[in-house]
């Protein structure tokens, strides 16, 4: 058999797909056929979206871990500090986010 792993669009590098697929959705508004969505549509994807993300528990301790990093690591300005007695951990730390996306009934298997 014909070795074809060099062949077809899958094995172009990720910015040669993205400047064909553009050029093709571009095509698409222009001849009127492309698929818009409503706001409906939209909301309904992003609920699939995020129930199949949230299915993946060490993804969503590891997004917990990084807001909860966030949410208090360079988000205070000199005058939040000089104002400020004692640090606040704002909802958490981020352990303590992580623990909660683990127990969450989200992440529950159906």
């Amino acid at each position: 058999m014909a070795d074809t792993s060099k062949r077809g669009f899958a094995s172009m590098d990720e910015d040669k797909q993205r400047e064909i697929a553009s050029k093709g959705g571009q095509a698409a508004h222009e001849k009127g056929t492309a698929h818009e969505f409503t706001s409906e549509e939209a909301r309904e994807a992003g609920h699939k979206g995020g129930e199949a993300v949230s299915q993946d528990r060490e993804h969503m301790a590891e997004i917990g871990r990084e807001g909860g990093k966030s949410s208090y690591s360079g988000s205070r300005n000199e005058d939040d500090d000089a104002n400020s007695e004692e640090k606040s951990t704002r909802g958490g730390t981020p352990e303590q986010h992580a623990e909660a996306g683990r127990k969450s009934h989200k992440n529950k298997k159906k």
